[in-house]
């Protein structure tokens, strides 16, 4: 299952990604929002990106834009945005949003959990 990982810092980006893959989840990522629609648009019909895992500060476009974007154009891949901000309030402010998840050193361990939530309550 293909899961879009979307950090403008390359380095929490990469480890994000190694604990999905060490999930089993394979993984595509990119460094903007731009990216991140390339990377959708690019995706196989038959491998499609079944996830976006999202941060939440990015310069020009934020993780919450990004979503809000993509639900206007009737993309409904569930959408989970990390963030170092209170994720309750974010969450609040955007209820569509499948989870949002605080940037914290428990992410690691959590994250997998969330995800197979988020993607059972999906059908996926």
């Amino acid at each position: 299952m293909k899961i879009l990982v979307v950090d403008d810092d390359a380095l929490a980006g990469e480890l994000t990604g190694a604990v999905l893959e060490d999930a089993g989840y394979e993984v595509v990522l990119a460094t903007n929002a731009m990216e991140a629609m390339e990377a959708l648009d690019d995706a196989p019909a038959e491998a499609p990106v079944a996830l976006i895992v999202s941060d939440m500060h990015m310069p020009m476009i934020s993780g919450i834009e990004l979503f809000q974007t993509l639900r206007d154009q009737a993309v409904m891949i569930p959408f989970v945005l990390l963030t170092g901000d209170d994720p309750r309030v974010l969450h609040q402010s955007e209820p569509r949003l499948d989870a949002c998840l605080l940037k914290d050193p428990t992410l690691e361990e959590t994250l997998p959990g969330v995800l197979t939530r988020v993607l059972t309550q999906a059908g996926r």
